[in-house]
């Protein structure tokens, strides 16, 4: 018995991310045909989430694939790693030339580079996607990054852009990253900027409550204010309604309750260990990975505050007043997001030279203006300065950030030398304000470090008349050693 193709579109994995995007594009008018593994949750959700809607459930793999219009789309949201590769062993055998697979998961970019040439190689097309915004953005309108076979992007284009979120323009934010794993990649560094940005407020917090002594009441009311000008993101405007919830009966906000130790799911670690691999200083990312590692240590913080001492309390030394000092927590936290920025765009940038990516970095910061965690107002000006010089080196090197870096730079270094008189940690400022200063030093120690590796090693090092095209010169230091050198690399 023949079954009609009847769906646009189907999805397989039925948990919440899944049936709010699946609901998200019977809302813009697909037929979606819906498959879990556990088939009782097809049902369940037909006779509940779904009931009157165009949504159609299939109670096999080989009934998905019947229902689907060619070229079959189909939608993975299961767990990232093994579970993907055994979906699409399943689905291969139904599937003809021409039909799309898409990972929605948080995939590991290289599966997704693997997966697009293994399934190439069979006539299959292949998307890797990220998409960001939780369940509410999977319901009614997430980030999405697709990359993968470019093939694809026409066929799916019109649903992905549908059902994305839209900036105040009304502009999707989805658009077509670049090829096999640029999608995931994007999708990775975005999660690793979004570690940053939280950290950032976290210090922010600490040092306005541990330090400048403000009430939960003034904290909310301060991250309120901020949220209405340059620093207005969704992060920004969350942490006011942290600080202000309390939980009935209570008259205290429930984050001082909250056990001081943060989880953390893979890919902000991703992003630092990729940079390391790349060679890409993005040092403010790499702080906030740490930071959670360290917030991890609990109990070994409580037994070393109780021998190394606690922190004393200290006057405010480095600014005015109080309400001075507040508003360099202010500059000094959008110094700090603009470097984070600039370091996950340097490396994209690297990522797309290595793996022959054609990334637009205009179109990424557009695709996070809205739907995603890192949503921000700030995003509007990396679109800008990417789509007036899409050549641009560096964002730190665009007038704007220039100019705002500059402002910011009396508070910034203020904020990071009180905390430190505090006794208050800030390592994703302190990162990023060594790291501004490192990037526009024309001369760096780094002479003395290769004098050292020659001595030691016999490593050589390159004259500075000469250049980075110049010889390789080794010196015999303490006049005991030889004329052989060791071999040149940089790993």
């Amino acid at each position: 018995m023949s079954v009609e193709a009847v769906g646009d579109v189907g999805l397989i994995g039925l948990a919440v991310m899944g049936q709010n995007l699946v609901l998200n594009m019977n809302d813009h008018g697909y037929v979606v045909v819906a498959y879990n593994r556990t088939t009782s949750k097809v049902d369940e959700f037909l006779a509940h989430e779904a009931k009157d809607t165009k949504i159609v459930g299939a109670h096999s793999i080989q009934e998905l694939c019947q229902k689907l219009k060619r070229p079959r789309k189909i939608i993975l949201l299961v767990k990232a790693g093994a579970p993907v590769d055994e979906f699409i062993a399943q689905l291969e055998p139904y599937l003809e030339e021409g039909d799309i697979v898409i990972d929605g998961g948080n995939s590991h970019y290289p599966d997704s580079i693997r997966r697009t040439k293994e399934l190439e190689a069979k006539g299959l097309l292949f998307v890797g996607s990220g998409v960001s915004g939780g369940e509410e953005g999977a319901r009614f309108g997430p980030s999405l990054m697709p990359g993968g076979s470019p093939a694809a992007w026409p066929h799916i284009k019109n649903i992905f852009q549908d059902i994305a979120a839209k900036t105040k323009e009304g502009e999707p934010c989805c658009d077509w990253v670049g090829e096999t794993g640029a999608g995931h990649y994007v999708k990775m560094v975005h999660n690793g900027i979004e570690y940053g940005d939280m950290q950032i407020i976290a210090e922010a917090y600490d040092i306005l409550k541990n330090g400048l002594g403000l009430s939960y009441d003034e904290l909310a009311a301060t991250f309120e204010e901020w949220n209405k000008g340059e620093l207005d993101s969704f992060l920004v405007e969350l942490t006011a309604d942290v600080l202000k919830y309390k939980e009935e009966g209570s008259s205290v906000p429930l984050v001082e309750y909250i056990r001081d130790a943060a989880g953390q799911k893979g890919t902000g670690k991703w992003t630092a260990i990729d940079a390391l691999d790349y060679g890409i200083p993005v040092t403010l990312i790499g702080e906030a990975v740490f930071a959670r590692c360290l917030s991890a240590l609990k109990d070994e913080r409580v037994r070393a505050s109780g021998i190394l001492g606690a922190k004393e309390p200290q006057d405010l030394l480095v600014s005015k007043s109080k309400k001075d000092f507040i508003e360099d927590v202010r500059q000094a936290m959008y110094a700090a997001k603009i470097i984070s920025y600039a370091q996950g765009f340097m490396l994209l940038r690297e990522a797309a030279k290595v793996n022959n990516w054609n990334l637009n970095y205009g179109g990424i910061a557009m695709m996070w203006r809205g739907g995603c965690i890192i949503r921000s107002a700030f995003l509007k000006d990396i679109h800008h300065a990417f789509t007036s010089n899409p050549q641009l080196e560096n964002l730190l090197l665009d007038p704007f950030f220039t100019k705002a870096i500059l402002r910011c730079q009396k508070s910034f270094r203020r904020v990071v030398a009180q905390a430190s008189l505090w006794g208050i940690p800030v390592p994703a400022y302190s990162t990023a304000l060594s790291f501004y200063d490192g990037y526009r030093s024309a001369k760096v120690p780094a002479n003395l470090i290769q004098a050292q590796r020659d001595y030691f090693g016999a490593h050589t090092y390159q004259l500075e008349k000469e250049g980075a095209s110049g010889k390789w010169h080794h010196t015999n230091w303490t006049g005991r050693g030889g004329r052989v050198s060791s071999s040149t690399y940089n790993a």
